[in-house]
């Protein structure tokens, strides 16, 4: 099997890939290249001119911010088989935020200048792409209506079911999040202690096991039910 089909066979676990088109998903593929990031290395930062679109076959990126101050702000990990910047795509602006490998991660990159070109073509895959869009536009809102209207375990018990749902990109649920404390207290805006109390006293309650950077989701029903109150 050669390099495109595993990429391919890697990407069919997602939503967004999978409903596209074979014409587009082969052409996607055709102007891939794959790159690979050690542990900690940029792919870019903000301010950074737009570069393309990527997608991850493994590992996850860190997306977010750091202040002059040092203060970083983790919007989330951008975990396999995710596609990640898109919104350049459409306006032609700079990178909003920075983007660093968690842990070695495998990418494929597909530049800016062969999408561009590719949609030039073929004026009716802006759709596609807007789609794309569209769905983490839509996870935007609701972290907003969360963080706005719900206290903080809620808000830890929503996050921890949606990205065991591959947040609505990937088929099934995972048990087990490679995600620290930190990170989650990070992506939430929370303290690192309020976290841990959470996640302790959520453990305590035989709905999740906390691991060495990882958490176990035991009961997802019991996160439910947190996540709704």
């Amino acid at each position: 099997m050669n390099e495109s089909h595993l990429w391919r066979e890697h990407l069919q676990h997602g939503h967004w890939f999978r409903q596209l088109s074979p014409a587009l998903q082969d052409s996607l593929l055709a102007a891939a290249r794959p790159r690979s990031l050690a542990a900690g290395e940029r792919l870019f930062q903000r301010g950074d001119a737009p570069c393309g679109l990527y997608a991850v076959l493994s590992g996850a990126m860190r997306i977010g911010a750091v202040s002059a101050e040092g203060k970083e702000a983790l919007l989330t990990l951008v975990e396999a088989p995710h596609w990640f910047g898109e919104i350049c795509l459409f306006d032609g602006q700079p990178r909003t935020h920075d983007a660093f490998a968690e842990g070695a991660t495998s990418l494929l990159w597909v530049p800016q200048a062969m999408l561009l070109g590719l949609l030039e073509r073929h004026p009716a895959y802006w759709r596609e792409f807007a789609l794309l869009m569209s769905h983490k536009l839509r996870l935007a809102f609701v972290a907003l209506e969360q963080q706005s209207l719900k206290g903080a375990a809620p808000r830890v018990a929503f996050r921890l079911l949606q990205m065991a749902a591959g947040y609505g990109e990937v088929d099934g649920a995972r048990r087990v999040l490679q995600l620290s404390q930190e990170q989650l207290a990070l992506m939430l805006s929370l303290s690192r202690q309020t976290t841990n109390q959470i996640l302790k006293a959520l453990q305590q309650d035989g709905a999740v096991r906390l691991g060495y950077g990882e958490i176990e989701i035991l009961d997802a029903a019991r996160l439910e039910a947190l996540a709704r109150g």
